[in-house]
């Protein structure tokens, strides 16, 4: 039996299901998911379905306060990232307070790729370099 107090106890829940659902709508989070792809943008991870609550939104200046309507303060990042993202950034901001200056980062992606070239120059595999290992007796 549908009583008229179990219809407005419905109608009740449903509105507010609707209201929550509109404001997790405005919020940056979800602002962000519908304006990046969901992926990490420090290890390039994909997120989809239940997992996705595992990427996270950072703000770029740590201010969480400053929600531009175009994202431009924002990038997913996976929890893990996320949280190296801001133990990096207590550590910089501990190390300046104690006067010391510390380099933005350390990663250097390329810093042994001029020896790495260096190497692949002369490559017995290479057709440029054949005749040249040939006569040295140095191909495969």
């Amino acid at each position: 039996m549908n009583t008229r107090s179990d219809r407005e106890k419905r109608e009740r829940i449903l509105a507010d299901a609707l209201r929550d659902h509109q404001e997790r709508q405005n919020t940056y989070r979800e602002r962000a998911l519908k304006l990046f792809p969901k992926i990490c943008a420090r290890c390039g991870r994909e997120f989809a379905g239940k997992r996705l609550r595992e990427l996270t939104v950072h703000h770029k200046d740590h201010n969480h306060e400053n929600n531009p309507p175009d994202g431009s303060n924002w990038e997913l990042l996976c929890l893990y990232c996320h949280e190296n993202e801001h133990l990096r950034y207590l550590s910089r901001e501990d190390a300046s307070q104690r006067g010391e200056q510390t380099p933005h980062t350390t990663y250097r992606p390329f810093a042994d790729l001029g020896a790495l070239l260096s190497k692949g120059e002369n490559r017995p595999d290479d057709p440029d370099n054949r005749a040249e290992h040939e006569q040295r007796g140095t191909t495969d």
